[in-house]
C-alpha cells in the first residue's frame, strides 16, 4: 500500500466540492474536524444562498454559487451531487475538469460513464461514503476508473479514511457497498427508533429509551469491530436458556427481520443499478 500522510493531503492543493447538501457538508465537516485540511483549502459550490450562509458560518468554508467557481484552481474535485443530476453537472463543468482528479459519490454512476463525458485522460475515482463521515465515523468504499493511477486511488482512500474507515474495492462491488453501508445509517436509525418507541410503550421516557437503544447499538458495533467476533457468537453470548433474549430473538426470527434486511439491501442494489443505466 502507498503511504499518504496528512502532510500529503494538505500539499495536494485546494479541494472543490460541488454540492453543499448533506453528504457534501459531511465530507467538508469531516475533513476539517479530522484536521486533514484547513477550511480555507475547501471551496463548496451550493446554489442556495441560505445553505451557503449556513456552511460558511458553521465551518468557515468559502462557498460559491456555481460549480465552475469551486472547480477553478482545485487539484481535486468532489462531485457530491445526486445521480439524477450528475450528467447535467458534469456537462457544465467538463471543460474545467481537465487535469484534475475527479471524485464522484453519485450512487450507481460508473467511472466509465463519467470518463466518457470528460476530457480524455481525466482521472475519475468513485466513492460511496455515508453520513457518519460528518463525525469521523464514516465508512467509504473507493474504486478507481481506468484513467486513475494507483497513487490517485490511494490518495482518495486516505482522504476519506480521515472521515472514518475507507477500503478500496473493484468497482463491480460498488452497488452492494452502497446498499449495505451507504444506505446503512437509515437502517440503523430505523432500528434505534423502533427500539426507543417500544421502550416508551413499556413506560420509559423517550429520552431514556433512545439513549439505551443508541448506546447499545454503538457498544455492540464497537465490540464486534474490536474483538472480530462473529455476530452469531455475540448473540449466543447474550442468550441464556429460557431467558428473555432467546424469547425476543425467536420473535424477531419469526417476524422475518433478517429477510426484511436482506430484501432492503437487494432493493437498494437494484435501484443503484437503475440509476447507473
Amino acid at each position: 500500500m502507498i503511504a499518504v500522510t496528512r502532510g500529503d493531503l494538505r500539499a495536494a492543493g485546494s479541494i472543490g466540492i460541488v454540492g453543499g447538501g448533506r453528504m457534501g457538508e459531511a465530507i467538508a465537516a469531516g475533513l476539517i474536524g479530522a484536521d486533514a485540511l484547513d477550511a480555507t483549502s475547501i471551496v463548496v459550490a451550493e446554489p442556495s444562498a441560505q445553505r451557503r450562509a449556513t456552511l460558511e458560518s458553521s465551518y468557515g468554508l468559502r462557498c460559491v454559487g456555481h460549480g465552475r467557481d469551486a472547480v477553478e484552481g482545485a487539484g481535486t474535485v468532489i462531485l457530491a451531487v445526486k445521480p439524477q443530476v450528475i450528467d447535467e453537472v458534469v456537462a457544465e463543468l467538463a471543460e474545467s475538469l481537465s487535469g484534475t482528479l475527479v471524485v464522484s459519490i453519485a450512487a450507481g454512476i460508473t467511472t466509465g460513464r463519467l470518463e466518457s463525458m470528460m476530457p480524455p485522460g481525466t482521472a475519475v475515482v468513485r466513492v460511496m461514503p455515508n453520513t457518519p463521515a460528518m463525525i469521523g465515523q464514516g465508512m467509504s468504499v473507493v474504486s478507481g476508473g481506468t484513467e486513475a493511477s494507483t497513487e490517485q486511488v490511494e490518495f482518495v482512500r486516505e482522504l476519506f479514511a480521515t472521515l472514518g474507515e475507507a477500503v478500496v474495492l473493484p468497482e463491480r462491488y460498488q452497488d452492494a457497498a452502497a446498499a449495505v453501508s451507504g444506505c446503512g445509517p437509515a437502517y440503523m436509525a430505523i432500528v434505534v427508533d423502533a427500539l426507543a418507541r417500544a421502550g416508551v410503550r413499556h413506560g420509559l421516557t423517550r429520552e431514556i429509551a433512545q439513549m439505551l437503544a443508541t448506546q447499545t447499538m454503538k457498544g455492540t458495533a464497537e465490540l464486534l469491530m474490536e474483538t472480530g467476533m462473529h455476530p452469531e457468537e455475540l448473540v449466543d453470548g447474550v442468550t441464556s436458556p429460557g431467558g428473555t433474549t432467546i424469547a425476543a430473538v425467536e420473535r424477531l426470527e419469526a417476524l422475518g427481520l433478517r429477510r426484511a434486511l436482506a430484501e432492503a439491501v437487494a432493493a437498494a442494489v437494484d435501484r443503484s443499478k437503475e440509476l447507473g443505466s
